[in-house]
């Protein structure tokens, strides 16, 4: 084997050590980024299921402003993107 050869096949050695390390820290990283997703997917999973209890939950401090009049329960629903109206009280059937 001569010099050039010998050369070439340290060239190509030490490129292989490299993209290994690479690959290496792209499985790393890669591992990081689905361990995070997956960790963002079980917080939606769990906020689905509690979506009703905050439905329920919204109806009835929207009921409860507008039944009191109570502006400061309103104010603080309306922080909240949350909008409702007053309806007017139902009156007895004869």
């Amino acid at each position: 084997m001569n010099t050039l050869q010998y050369r070439i096949l340290m060239l190509l050695g030490i490129l292989a050590l490299l993209l290994s390390v690479v690959n290496a820290l792209m499985f790393s990283s890669n591992r990081q980024a689905q361990n995070e997703l997956s960790g963002r997917a079980q917080y939606i999973q769990q906020s689905l299921q509690l979506e009703p209890l905050y439905q329920s939950l919204v109806k009835s401090l929207a009921d409860l402003a507008a039944r009191e009049g109570d502006t400061q329960l309103g104010e603080l629903l309306a922080t909240q993107g949350i909008s409702f109206t007053a309806a007017p009280p139902a009156t007895p059937a004869r």
